[in-house]
């Protein structure tokens, strides 16, 4: 019997090539892949072709893509076309000094940002996941994990609502079974989440909660700081018996801000509808008479705090998408500091 592949998410969204398959990436190990097509599971690698006219490190496969493959019955298959992905998940390589993207998941429907309610809970960090997530094409839900651990996780859910406005946030307990139910309502058949979150945040532990089974490695909790222990390796897309598929990611402690605008106006929409209200067009929003993201600081109407982590996750994607420029506006804004400086200084108003 072949294998559904609308179940893996793939919709038929190519016209069929001559002599090739449509697969979708459910691993990746290195440069192996392994992958499932209409007559089950294989290992692939990509085609010399593939690899030639690749020109940067986003344009290779990942876990969730979508692909044409020469199948081979005996041995491994090629991987000869990437196709169109609806959504990708991108970080900063960090084998490229910064660089360049690596995408980590693609084609997925929802990116499940997960936080869990314990000392390992910050809400700046979520604000990070939460810009990565939109800026994904998928649509984020917040999972607020170990509510087992956590005797008053009110605080906590009332923060990650605040900050993740017009997103659902779930506490779940992989434990107890609190909360799965709403998870596995979102993964219907052919719809695809994938999990972003730090090490030890519990990933493993709800994949085995959902798939009713230890298909997962978990470990245990530190003692001395509360963290769980990391356990994911690899990436990979498994397909839960509800129907629905999930990809598990290494966690991620430190993330790099990859061409995250339009995510950055998704997730902080409190402070995006205050640009282009100020008094001056070309306000800098620092002490210009008649700012009005400092107007609605005064007035109670945006927090400060919200203010200083986006203009800090603004400026780390700016410096992300062109270091050169980034740097060139920061010298230039010193050697202007410094003029004003001297300035002041010949005109007698300002001593040394």
């Amino acid at each position: 019997m072949k294998t559904d592949l609308r179940l893996y998410g793939f919709m038929g969204e190519t016209e069929p090539e001559s002599g090739l398959l449509p697969a979708v990436v459910l691993s990746q190990q290195k440069d192996l892949y392994r992958v499932i097509c209409e007559n089950g599971e294989t290992s692939a690698r990509v085609s010399g072709k593939l690899r030639f006219a690749a020109e940067r490190p986003e344009d290779f496969p990942t876990v969730g893509d979508h692909l044409l493959i020469d199948y081979q019955r005996d041995g491994e298959s090629r991987i000869e076309k990437l196709l169109p992905r609806r959504s990708a998940f991108q970080r900063l390589d960090p084998s490229s000094s910064g660089h360049a993207a690596q995408t980590a998941a693609a084609n997925f429907d929802y990116v499940f940002v997960m936080q869990s309610l314990n000392q390992d809970f910050n809400p700046r960090r979520l604000e990070r996941y939460l810009t990565l997530g939109w800026q994904s094409g998928g649509t984020p839900v917040v999972l607020l994990t170990k509510l087992d651990l956590c005797g008053d996780p009110e605080l906590m859910i009332a923060q990650a609502c605040a900050l993740a406005a017009g997103v659902d946030v779930l506490p779940v307990s992989a434990v107890t079974g609190e909360g799965l139910e709403e998870v596995r309502a979102l993964l219907a058949p052919g719809k695809t989440a994938v999990f972003l979150g730090s090490s030890g945040v519990g990933k493993s532990s709800l994949v085995n909660a959902l798939m009713g089974s230890e298909v997962m490695d978990t470990g245990g909790i530190r003692q001395d700081d509360d963290k769980g222990r990391h356990t994911t390796t690899y990436r990979q897309l498994l397909l839960l018996p509800t129907g629905g598929c999930v990809i598990d990611t290494p966690g991620m402690r430190e993330l790099g801000m990859w061409d995250v605008r339009g995510g950055l106006e998704e997730s902080f929409a409190d402070v995006t509808r205050f640009l282009g209200q100020c008094r001056f067009s070309d306000c800098t929003h620092g002490n210009e008479p008649g700012c009005a993201i400092w107007e609605a600081i005064r007035d109670g109407q945006l927090s400060r705090t919200r203010w200083d982590s986006y203009r800090k996750l603004q400026k780390e994607a700016k410096y992300a998408d062109d270091k050169e420029a980034f740097l060139r506006d920061r010298q230039q804004k010193h050697k202007s500091i410094a003029k004003y400086q001297r300035t002041l200084k010949k005109s007698g108003k300002v001593k040394y």
